[in-house]
């Protein structure tokens, strides 16, 4: 048992989740709240990452399951020690492999985007071309700002960017506050407006569209990622950090995914499914598969059958591919398909069904016949106080007729 979902909630998603469905989920949430997205859901973003983060660790999980988010904080057995959360933006790239705050602090960061394609795309391969903003070092002022030997230390902060007071609250009791510098927008250096650049207004940076040729390559996969290196934002004396992209696949109206298989469902008559059958189904490289059923080959309701070599190519060993799975379903006649005369003569082509061992015992003395009624769950059961009563009854509803 589950003592809270609040975690489970946050993402979306059952308290039986698998690892692989938790991943998915966080993926398109992270990109949805990413702060370079939407700059307005800091706390969101937070949210789900600290959520995934207890989520995906199974002794973290574990502890969550059984204490809830307070264990969590308090850092019970096997919750990895001190308790609490680490950052969200690392937590972030973790998972999409940017490396952390260390990476950070010696790179600019990097830019996500979800790239939206089909099942066929990931069938066939596909070229993209995806334009993107990003900053780039002013060409003009070469990232200084300004005109060269025009950049001193701001006064007002003296290069820090940041202003610290000091708050009495009480005595004895001195609160330090610190906050970005007025004066030099927190860079720790000022320019003059007369020196400013006049292609970045002193901002070192500019914002400049770029144009990404992508190569889907046969056999990828949902939340697959593609990555840009050396591509994303540039910032002075940083390195740039990277692009990643990340395939998003849509739903297909007849396949679905399952690793390198494809499974559909089909619908068949019954008298496809006893005597036999051929149903194209269209490929998603545009070929057509004549399923074929030969006569007296049954097809159960719920049974599977496999074509080999027609699921999904195999990530750069595209010759190679999985099963076509397909699941039966099969669909009955409607009720009175036929005359009682021509249904005694279906009888004759049909097993016929077990007969008692004792054939005398069918004397019709010894027998309660009882029709059939159609089963309404909504339907509420009766309930009678005298036993007599109940005994013209059966325990589902389903009267019975004494001869």
């Amino acid at each position: 048992m589950v003592k809270e979902t609040g975690f489970y909630d946050m993402l979306g998603v059952k308290p039986n989740v698998t690892a692989d469905e938790l991943k998915k989920a966080y993926r398109k949430l992270a990109l949805k709240y990413h702060p370079d997205k939407n700059p307005t859901e800091g706390e969101k973003f937070k949210q789900i990452s600290q959520a995934y983060e207890v989520l995906s660790d199974a002794q973290k999980r574990e502890v969550y399951d059984r204490g809830g988010e307070k264990a969590i904080k308090e850092g019970g057995a096997g919750a990895g020690g001190g308790g609490g959360f680490g950052a969200p933006m690392d937590i972030f790239d973790m998972f999409f492999g940017g490396g952390g705050r260390m990476h950070r602090e010696r790179r600019g960061k990097n830019v996500v985007h979800q790239l939206s394609v089909s099942l066929e795309d990931l069938y066939n391969g596909a070229s993209r071309k995806l334009a993107v903003q990003k900053n780039v070092i002013c060409d003009r002022c070469q990232g200084r700002g300004g005109r060269k030997g025009t950049v001193e230390t701001c006064p007002s902060c003296r290069g820090s960017g940041v202003h610290v007071r000091l708050q009495q609250l009480g005595p004895g009791l001195v609160q330090q506050m610190s906050s970005v510098c007025g004066g030099c927008q927190g860079q720790g250096q000022r320019i003059s407006h007369r020196d400013r650049c006049k292609t970045c207004n002193g901002r070192k940076i500019s914002r400049n569209k770029h144009v990404l040729e992508l190569h889907i390559d046969k056999g990828m996969r949902d939340g697959q990622k593609m990555v840009f290196h050396g591509e994303g934002d540039q910032e002075p004396g940083l390195e740039p950090g990277d692009i990643i992209i990340v395939l998003d696949q849509k739903e297909h109206p007849v396949f679905t995914r399952d690793g390198q298989d494809l499974t559909m469902s089909m619908e068949l008559q019954l008298v496809e499914a006893l005597c036999g059958f051929q149903k194209p189904v269209q490929t998603l490289d545009n070929r057509t598969l004549l399923i074929t059923s030969h006569p007296g080959e049954l097809i159960r309701p719920g049974d599977k059958k496999c074509v080999l070599s027609e699921g999904m190519p195999m990530y750069r060993r595209p010759f190679e591919k999985g099963r076509l799975i397909i699941k039966f379903s099969v669909v009955f006649p409607r009720e009175n398909f036929l005359p009682t005369p021509r249904l005694k003569e279906l009888e004759h082509f049909l097993p016929r069904a077990e007969q008692p061992d004792d054939p005398e015992a069918m004397e019709d003395d010894l027998y309660i016949y009882a029709d059939l009624e159609e089963y309404d769950p909504a339907r509420d059961h009766r309930r009678f106080s005298r036993p007599e009563e109940q005994d013209c009854h059966s325990a589902s509803g389903v009267q019975c007729h004494t001869s």
